[in-house]
């Protein structure tokens, strides 16, 4: 059953990448993760991931993505990263050269300049044009809340209302398969070590500053050799609230199977949020995988072992709100 390479969504040349660094040359399953999300940033998969993609309200595209280490339980993560374009291999320059988990905003930037990335824009004319629509279309939809001028039909600046009630946040449901926050992927190398990582260009249209799920150890995803790991994918902004991919690792600790651990962290989510769209896929030790997901009619997802001999994408029935 190993090695292994599992990632969300139909991504397969991002699957057939880190199969061929963890297969193939033998690499090591952090060098499969980073290759393989780097693949779909190169890509630009969905216009979800890597450049070009998921303009803020400015217009302007910021990357998240993380790297963790399950045997060593390390991790490097960049949030709201600017002006860089590989952010999976910035995450994995935090995990190897510094102390911290987590830099953001345009000190990330600094530092992967002084890493020797290269600084450069991250729109393309498609961001720019899908940012002058979105302003033409009174800034539709958006993520503003209890403010005034009403952002239902209204472009900012905004200020706070006091008049105006807290609504819940399971009322703005603008996620669904263009437009849910990451690759998130995770691999089981020959010597059975386990690596997890997460690489997006978030949500479309954003406040600027904000951050998911992606980068956030436990919630985009997690890796622990003694177990297993998880990814997840979709709302962020909801999902990092149960932190879905570490709940799914701790179900299998516990002697679930990975279907059934993915199945408990989404079940987490449903009654707090149940429009919420979302997706875990699952990887025990072992090498047994499997995913589970809500807000959708079915879930895709890539996998790569010596067994199936090629990159699969298998499908999966989510789960219904009771």
């Amino acid at each position: 059953m190993l090695p292994v390479v599992v990632n969300t969504w139909p991504f397969t040349n991002a699957t057939a990448k880190a199969w061929e660094t963890v297969y193939d040359k033998k690499g090591t399953a952090l060098d499969a993760v980073e290759k393989g999300c780097t693949a779909c940033e190169e890509e630009q998969c969905d216009g979800t991931v890597g450049y070009g993609g998921s303009p803020d309200e400015n217009g302007e595209t910021t990357l998240d993505a993380m790297i963790m280490d399950g045997t060593t339980m390390n991790m490097g993560a960049v949030a709201a990263l600017r002006r860089i374009k590989k952010a999976i291999s910035v995450a994995r320059h935090v995990l190897h050269y510094t102390d911290h988990s987590m830099l953001a905003g345009s000190q990330a930037t600094e530092f992967a300049v002084r890493m020797g990335f290269k600084e450069e824009s991250l729109q393309t004319e498609i961001s720019r044009d899908m940012w002058r629509k979105w302003k033409g279309q009174n800034c539709q939809p958006n993520f503003w809340m209890n403010v005034s001028p009403d952002p239902r039909n209204n472009c900012g600046p905004y200020t706070p209302n006091p008049t105006t009630s807290v609504a819940s946040k399971a009322t703005n449901n603008v996620f669904d398969d263009k437009n849910h926050d990451t690759i998130g992927m995770v691999v089981i190398d020959r010597d059975g070590h386990i690596a997890a990582g997460t690489s997006t260009n978030g949500a479309k249209h954003k406040i600027p500053g904000r951050v998911g799920d992606s980068p956030i150890a436990g919630a985009g995803a997690y890796a622990d050799g003694s177990v297993g790991g998880a990814a997840a994918t979709g709302d962020g902004d909801v999902m990092m609230r149960f932190l879905p991919s570490f709940v799914a690792v701790e179900e299998m600790r516990r002697g679930s199977t990975p279907q059934k651990a993915a199945e408990a962290a989404i079940h987490r989510i449903i009654p707090h949020y149940p429009n919420f769209s979302g997706a875990v896929v699952t990887i025990h030790k072992d090498g047994e995988y499997a995913a589970a997901c809500h807000g959708m009619d079915k879930f895709r997802y890539s996998v790569c072992n010596p067994t199936l001999g090629e990159v699969t994408v298998h499908s999966v029935p989510c789960l219904k709100t009771k």
